[in-house]
């Protein structure tokens, strides 16, 4: 069995970080789907989705600062330079992130560990809605 749903999820941009754990859970939920895995896609290029302990000091600080180290903000791109924008360090931080994760579902229920939830992370440089795809296989 397959099915594909997916979640509009409102972004502020600039390394928002947000928290997609209860949707995803919710979409498992009423699948039906009891063993198989999630796959959770971001659509687009200037966001990524991964796990992370959903706590104040990574989500406000801990992140965001990794990502300006690694690709800064105000650092010269050549995106920039081509297209005239001002989100190159975006593409640079969702490439490095990556657009998709995918779980194992077990018993009707995502196999995350305590403190561990699903993040869509959006570096552009202004507020999106975002398509995030759940597609679930299994039986």
């Amino acid at each position: 069995m397959v099915k594909t749903e997916n979640l509009n999820i409102k972004t502020k941009g600039n390394c928002d970080v947000i928290n997609i754990t209860e949707q995803v859970s919710e979409v498992v939920s009423q699948s039906g789907v009891r063993e198989g895995t999630v796959t959770v896609f971001n659509v687009g290029s200037t966001a990524g989705i991964t796990t992370t302990e959903y706590e104040p000091g990574l989500v406000n600080y801990d992140i965001e600062a990794c990502f300006e180290k690694i690709a800064p903000e105000r650092g010269r791109y050549e995106h920039e330079e081509t297209w005239h924008d001002d989100n190159g360090h975006a593409h640079v931080r969702a490439t490095l992130l990556g657009p998709s994760m995918s779980v194992p579902v077990v018993d009707g229920r995502m196999t995350l560990g305590t403190w561990q939830q699903i993040i869509l992370v959006d570096f552009d440089t202004r507020p999106r809605t975002r398509t995030v795809v759940c597609q679930i296989v299994g039986e």
